[in-house]
Protein backbone atom coordinates (compact mmCIF):
# COMPACT_ATOMS: atom_id res chain seq x y z
CA UNK A 1 0.00 0.00 0.00
CA UNK A 2 1.43 3.39 -1.06
CA UNK A 3 1.65 6.38 1.62
CA UNK A 4 -0.63 9.90 0.87
CA UNK A 5 1.32 12.99 0.09
CA UNK A 6 0.16 13.50 3.43
CA UNK A 7 1.72 10.48 5.26
CA UNK A 8 4.81 11.15 2.65
CA UNK A 9 5.08 14.68 4.01
CA UNK A 10 5.08 14.21 7.73
CA UNK A 11 7.66 11.37 7.75
CA UNK A 12 9.53 13.78 5.20
CA UNK A 13 9.55 16.86 7.99
CA UNK A 14 10.61 13.51 10.80
CA UNK A 15 13.37 12.34 8.69
CA UNK A 16 14.87 15.66 7.27
CA UNK A 17 14.62 16.81 11.47
CA UNK A 18 16.28 13.47 12.16
CA UNK A 19 19.32 14.00 10.15
CA UNK A 20 20.01 17.35 10.76
CA UNK A 21 19.63 17.18 14.71
CA UNK A 22 22.07 14.07 14.39
CA UNK A 23 25.13 15.63 13.68
CA UNK A 24 25.90 16.71 17.43
CA UNK A 25 25.59 15.18 20.86
CA UNK A 26 22.45 16.55 21.25
CA UNK A 27 20.71 14.38 19.17
CA UNK A 28 17.16 15.79 19.27
CA UNK A 29 17.64 19.37 19.72
CA UNK A 30 19.37 21.19 16.13
CA UNK A 31 21.59 23.60 17.21
CA UNK A 32 21.71 27.16 15.78
CA UNK A 33 24.74 25.93 12.92
CA UNK A 34 22.46 22.89 12.18
CA UNK A 35 19.71 25.16 11.75
CA UNK A 36 21.77 27.14 9.60
CA UNK A 37 22.80 24.03 7.46
CA UNK A 38 19.31 23.00 7.20
CA UNK A 39 18.07 25.85 5.43
CA UNK A 40 20.82 26.20 3.44
CA UNK A 41 20.65 22.63 2.04
CA UNK A 42 17.13 21.95 2.12
CA UNK A 43 15.82 25.76 0.79
CA UNK A 44 18.13 25.90 -1.92
CA UNK A 45 16.42 24.89 -5.24
CA UNK A 46 15.29 27.95 -7.23
CA UNK A 47 11.87 26.92 -7.23
CA UNK A 48 11.42 26.65 -4.10
CA UNK A 49 13.19 30.08 -3.26
CA UNK A 50 11.01 31.47 -6.16
CA UNK A 51 7.99 30.18 -4.20
CA UNK A 52 8.88 31.72 -0.73
CA UNK A 53 8.99 35.46 0.77
CA UNK A 54 12.50 36.01 2.22
CA UNK A 55 10.64 37.98 4.86
CA UNK A 56 8.92 34.86 5.83
CA UNK A 57 11.87 32.76 6.17
CA UNK A 58 13.43 35.68 8.71
CA UNK A 59 9.53 35.40 10.79
CA UNK A 60 10.14 31.63 10.69
CA UNK A 61 13.47 32.15 12.29
CA UNK A 62 12.64 34.70 14.60
CA UNK A 63 10.03 32.85 16.06
CA UNK A 64 11.36 29.45 16.53
CA UNK A 65 13.42 29.39 19.92
CA UNK A 66 10.30 29.37 21.75
CA UNK A 67 11.75 28.32 25.45
CA UNK A 68 14.94 30.48 24.60
CA UNK A 69 17.52 27.66 25.36
CA UNK A 70 19.69 28.58 21.84
CA UNK A 71 18.60 25.66 20.35
CA UNK A 72 15.55 24.22 18.34
CA UNK A 73 13.62 21.12 19.57
CA UNK A 74 11.03 19.42 17.21
CA UNK A 75 7.78 21.41 18.48
CA UNK A 76 9.42 24.28 17.23
CA UNK A 77 10.66 23.13 13.77
CA UNK A 78 7.22 22.26 13.49
CA UNK A 79 6.00 25.46 14.01
CA UNK A 80 8.49 26.61 11.39
CA UNK A 81 7.94 24.75 8.74
CA UNK A 82 3.87 25.56 8.86
CA UNK A 83 4.94 29.21 9.28
CA UNK A 84 6.77 28.85 5.82
CA UNK A 85 4.43 26.33 3.97
CA UNK A 86 1.58 29.58 5.14
CA UNK A 87 4.01 31.76 3.52
CA UNK A 88 4.10 29.83 0.26
CA UNK A 89 0.26 29.03 0.21
CA UNK A 90 0.49 33.25 0.44
CA UNK A 91 2.25 33.56 -2.42
CA UNK A 92 0.83 31.15 -4.50
CA UNK A 93 -2.73 32.58 -3.71
CA UNK A 94 -1.23 36.28 -4.89
CA UNK A 95 -2.12 37.60 -0.91
CA UNK A 96 -0.01 39.69 0.87
CA UNK A 97 1.20 39.96 4.23
CA UNK A 98 -1.46 41.01 6.53
CA UNK A 99 -4.55 39.22 5.09
CA UNK A 100 -6.63 37.36 7.39
CA UNK A 101 -8.10 35.31 4.38
CA UNK A 102 -5.46 32.89 4.50
CA UNK A 103 -5.76 31.46 7.68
Amino acid sequence: MSRSKLETAIISLVEVYEEYAGKDEKKFQLSQAELAELFEKELASPEFQGKIDPEDIQAAMSKLDKNHDGEVNFREFGQMVGLLARGVFRKKRGKGKGKKDDE
